[in-house]
């Protein structure tokens, strides 16, 4: 058995680690991240949302495709409440693109990091 190594980076989406704007209100979503395609690879994401509008405001998360119910994490996002944990650490891989949409554009953020396993 070989050795992993775990490393934590940003959300490929994010320039520099900073908040990802949703901007698509339908799919396909704005990109949040893509995942590690290197075999032996594979990627833990968490995510965060949080909603600057004053209204509650519904979040859809296209993990890795677009097929309802299989791929889509869906939450509300209660105004003004600060970060909000959507996604925990859930693995990724084969290149696959995690996109989210909301019902207003560009009034819910999304960070988060990643933590990458690479076999050795």
């Amino acid at each position: 058995m070989g050795r992993t190594t775990v490393t934590r980076d940003v959300l490929s989406g994010s320039t520099n680690g900073r908040r990802i704007k949703v901007a698509a209100t339908a799919t396909p979503g704005t990109t949040i991240h893509t995942a590690t395609a290197a075999t032996g690879a594979l990627d833990f994401v968490t995510l965060y949302a949080q909603n600057a509008h004053t209204a509650d405001l519904l979040l859809t998360i296209e993990w890795g495709g677009t097929t309802s119910p299989d791929d889509l994490i869906q939450q509300t996002i209660v105004a003004r409440s600060g970060d909000t944990l959507i996604v925990a650490g859930l693995p990724l891989r084969g290149g696959l693109v995690i996109k989210a949409f909301c019902a207003s554009a560009n009034l819910v953020t999304i960070s988060g990091f990643i933590e990458r396993g690479v076999e050795e």
